[in-house]
């Protein structure tokens, strides 16, 4: 039995549509920042709720921290949401490349300082989670 082309179609648009919204839904869980790409942690996870902050923040834009590279450069016109900091920041990193320790750092603290908003000293954010 032949199928239609138009049910083909369909299924192939949901396919796409559920791959696509996986990452997105995925952000709506998270409680901390992912530490997977660290072989060894020496402090506590930083709590990080990604929608609740973002919704504080304003933030609507999300290459504003999933951002891209070209040519050895930051590109903030490439969208990498969904895609780990660890693929592409390592915990050491090759010269020339951002450790994933400062790549952190560099994102989080360096937008609280320049929105003078946020916590941006060790404690303030290695932190147990409130219970």
């Amino acid at each position: 039995m032949k199928r239609s082309p138009l049910i083909s179609l369909a299924l192939l648009v949901l396919v796409a549509a559920v791959l696509l919204a996986a990452p997105a839904m995925s952000q709506q869980d998270m409680t901390t920042v992912p530490t997977e790409g660290f072989q060894k942690t020496t402090r506590l996870p930083v709590a990080f709720a990604h929608d609740a902050h973002n919704e504080k923040a304003g933030l609507t834009d999300c290459t504003a921290c999933h951002h891209g590279e070209k040519d050895g450069k930051r590109d903030n016109t490439a969208d990498t949401a969904g895609i780990p900091c660890s693929d592409c920041h390592t915990a050491v990193a090759a010269p020339g490349k951002t450790p994933l320790m400062r790549a952190f750092h560099r994102q989080c603290m360096g937008c609280h300082m320049t929105q003078k908003k946020g916590p941006v000293t060790c404690g303030d954010c290695h932190k147990p989670a409130k219970k």
